[in-house]
């Protein structure tokens, strides 16, 4: 994990409470149906070229 320099302008604020656990289902879930997602885009592209042999 490295240094993260701060814009001029830009002040972050940094929340260190712990996570509930309904945040951290919805977390997990959003993760979840992102990988699914991107697992069916890169399945989809499979298939589309045929090699023929000669």
């Amino acid at each position: 994990m490295g240094l993260i320099r701060e814009p001029l302008e830009v002040d972050f604020f940094v929340d260190p409470r712990p996570l509930t656990e309904k945040e951290k289902r919805m977390i997990s879930d959003y993760i979840k149906a992102d990988k699914e997602k991107r697992r069916n885009k890169k399945t989809s592209k499979k298939g589309t070229y045929t090699q023929q042999t000669v």
